[in-house]
């Protein structure tokens, strides 16, 4: 990863949801094939399943946002990609699938025999498995994408006496890996071999409506954009002689 950014966006790209939702739909088909693949046999290797959870999928920037804004976030992905040819890679992407993956598991591991109910003791164990594996997953996704985008709405973050919180767990998880994950520059992302990274193993709450479990998060470190520099970002970016990367010129206005 090389910048982060926090986007404070009221106003969706509707315009471009098609794009956008046709480009979401890709990537949901590549990571559902990929882990539909891994549940045939008894044997579940956990350790391959989560190392082809992305497969195929090469992202520029990686979108953290609340699920209540996937909308915009498909929106965006789809102006982004129209404007710069760029590839956002939307989180809910594998949110929602991760608990479908979850739900075929629990059917074939954790019913009690002879009833229709689970087994508290085994779909804790399977809770932790798939939480675990997609939080690795979703690690390497974020260190092998460029920029790292925090949609900021009052759907994603409570603020009281400026302490920021929210009671997403993915959300919480996705910022405090984005802090800790190696820096790199644009052109080791752009051209360079990358290494593998360590599995990154942070402690995540299984969420449930019915809880009000609230994070701390840090976003004082992130640079703000909004929509009025994303609309300088591209008219920047048009108006350059020589065509430069695009997320170089983000950063030339972002100084």
């Amino acid at each position: 990863m090389y910048s982060r950014f926090k986007l404070n966006l009221a106003e969706d790209f509707s315009a471009y949801y098609k794009q956008g939702l046709r480009l979401y739909n890709q990537n949901r088909a590549i990571v559902e094939g990929s882990l539909d693949s891994f549940l045939t046999s008894e044997h579940i290797d956990g350790s391959r399943l989560q190392e082809h959870w992305f497969p195929q999928i090469k992202t520029d920037i990686f979108l953290s946002h609340s699920h209540r804004d996937e909308s915009i976030a498909i929106g965006l992905a789809g102006w982004l990609n129209e404007q710069f040819d760029l590839n956002l890679f939307i989180d809910s992407c594998v949110w929602g699938y991760a608990d479908d993956l979850l739900k075929l598991i629990d059917d074939d591991y954790c019913v009690n025999p002879g009833s229709n109910t689970y087994s508290y003791q085994k779909r804790n164990g399977s809770t932790s498995h798939v939480h675990m594996m997609l939080n690795t997953a979703l690690s390497k996704m974020i260190d092998n994408s460029e920029c790292l985008f925090f949609l900021n709405t009052p759907n994603s973050i409570t603020s009281e006496e400026a302490i920021t919180k929210t009671k997403s767990p993915w959300l919480y998880s996705e910022i405090a890996i984005s802090e800790i994950m190696r820096y790199k520059t644009p052109q080791a992302h752009r051209g360079g071999s990358l290494s593998k990274i360590g599995k990154l193993l942070l402690e995540n709450e299984n969420y449930r409506s019915s809880l009000n479990i609230e994070y701390d998060i840090n976003l004082q470190n992130m640079k703000e954009i909004n929509k009025v520099t994303l609309t300088a970002w591209a008219h920047h970016y048009f108006a350059t002689v020589t065509k430069k990367h695009p997320l170089d010129c983000l950063y030339e206005i972002c100084k």
